[in-house]
């Protein structure tokens, strides 16, 4: 990014915080918010469709190992929804130091300290990948121990052997994503991932259809996709002038402090796995209730129109966590504060307005999952409380993004350990059980704080 780029970043900033303190009259507010807007839609639009792509990119994935047959499908639901999950979840929690680090330092004007905390991340996440590296090549056993039958662990195992080079692209790419959204560069990444995804189904048909290399091909296809989408990336950023004042080469630098950074990020993963890991436990709570298959389907119809919801409220927490650490960083604390508020209430309006149509279609909307008449009974007796979720989802993500951009992350983590784990799981399996609530609560209780869980049934059914 050139001066005159930064120049522009820091006029817009003086102007929203000197609207701001210069009183609250009712028009100066309505400038303010305006403002705001023009500065929010750039990095939210973007965000939202770079998160559906990662969904769309996966599910295609899984269309190609259904064709092979049922055991592959749930083979590959359970790498993508299982194993890969588990891997995403911790990746991209401890990318996010970086969007609270290089968010205060391109606000304070730090620009050079950027492509260093890019740098140090990136070594931090690539030796995580090493354990969890080792953790795919032993996942039949693992499989076997959580109690899959031989037949879906092993196949599972194939599948996730072919996503080992993906973790090493996830340990390279969320520290990419995170440095070019600081800088409010998220454009880029959703044109990259769009000729990438566009790649990655040319790819996947020649693997599985043409060369016939069945689970393995099909995974591998997707590890090769993401390191694609990893050097589009990387191209941009030293090939743009855009960057030119943040990335200025590889530097030792990396290397050093990275005992603070990984305690950084440590609070990062923690704050965003027990939040993936929450819906793992809700799944096996709802498979134990009486008629598991009702419960089990009903509730994955209910997550998974949730989860394309979803989606928009994650783009808004990309967006709070970049302006609210730009602001803060650049000393603008009512800026900052004022980012969170408007971010917060269009988020939550475009909830509202989703749950509304979610309720208007709740006798429909089972139908595109599947034809059970029980199930579509269950998801339109669930809807109420599954507007609830839609409308609370609008808004828990983008606080999260708001802490992010302030450094929180250790605070959400013990947030999200009291409400989830001491609260929610007790609270949920108790009324579930003891007082016969069954799915409702189990709905009611989890507020769907997820990447990708969208395919639980088709492992579920073939397990049954």
């Amino acid at each position: 990014m050139g001066p005159g780029d930064h120049a522009g970043v820091r006029s817009a900033d003086g102007r929203l915080e000197a609207l701001l303190s210069g009183g609250g009259g009712a028009r100066r507010m309505a400038s303010a918010a305006a403002l705001e807007l023009r500065l929010l839609a750039p990095l939210a639009a973007p965000a939202v469709v770079v998160y559906m792509l990662i969904i769309v990119m996966s599910s295609a994935t899984q269309i190609f190992c259904g064709q092979l047959g049922n055991v592959q499908l749930a083979a590959a639901s359970l790498g993508n929804n299982g194993i890969q999950v588990f891997a995403y979840g911790l990746m991209l929690g401890m990318g996010s130091a970086v969007e609270t680090l290089c968010g205060q330092a391109y606000g304070a004007e730090k620009y050079e300290m950027l492509g260093v905390y890019l740098q140090r991340s990136t070594v931090l996440l690539m030796a995580t990948g090493v354990p969890l590296a080792a953790m795919y090549a032993f996942s039949e056993p693992i499989l076997l121990l959580l109690g899959q039958s031989p037949e879906i662990a092993g196949a599972a195992a194939e599948f996730a052997y072919g996503l080992i080079p993906q973790i090493f692209a996830y340990a390279a790419n969320f520290p990419i994503q995170k440095f070019l959204q600081a800088q409010s560069i998220v454009a880029p990444s959703a044109y990259i991932l769009t000729a990438s995804m566009a790649l990655h189904v040319a790819m996947s048909w020649v693997a599985v259809y043409r060369l016939g290399l069945g689970l393995l091909g099909a995974s591998l296809t997707l590890s090769l996709t993401w390191w694609v989408l990893v050097a589009g990336q990387f191209a941009y950023i030293v090939l743009s002038p855009r960057c030119r004042e943040t990335w200025t080469g590889f530097t030792w630098a990396a290397f050093a402090d990275l005992a603070g950074f990984a305690k950084l990020s440590a609070a990062s993963a923690v704050m965003l796995a027990l939040e993936v890991w929450y819906f793992q436990v809700l799944i096996l709570l709802a498979g134990m209730l009486p008629d598991p298959q009702i419960a089990l389907d009903s509730l994955t119809v209910c997550t998974s129109i949730q989860s394309w919801v979803f989606m928009i409220s994650v783009g808004f927490n990309a967006a709070a966590s970049v302006r609210v650490g730009n602001e803060l960083g650049a000393g603008n604390p009512r800026s900052a504060a004022f980012s969170a508020w408007v971010v917060t209430a269009m988020s939550a309006l475009i909830a509202v307005l989703a749950g509304v149509l979610v309720f208007l279609l709740r006798h429909k909307l089972s139908y595109i999952f599947t034809g059970g008449e029980a199930v579509s009974r269950a998801v339109a007796d669930l809807c109420p409380l599954l507007v609830g979720t839609i409308v609370l989802c609008g808004i828990q993500p983008v606080l999260s993004g708001v802490a992010v951009g302030c450094g929180w992350q250790a605070l959400v983590a013990y947030i999200n350990i009291g409400c989830y784990y001491f609260i929610g799981v007790p609270l949920g399996a108790l009324l579930g059980f003891k007082f016969d609530y069954g799915i409702k609560v189990e709905e009611a209780r989890r507020r769907l704080d997820k990447w990708d869980d969208a395919k639980q049934p088709l492992l579920a059914n073939v397990q049954r």
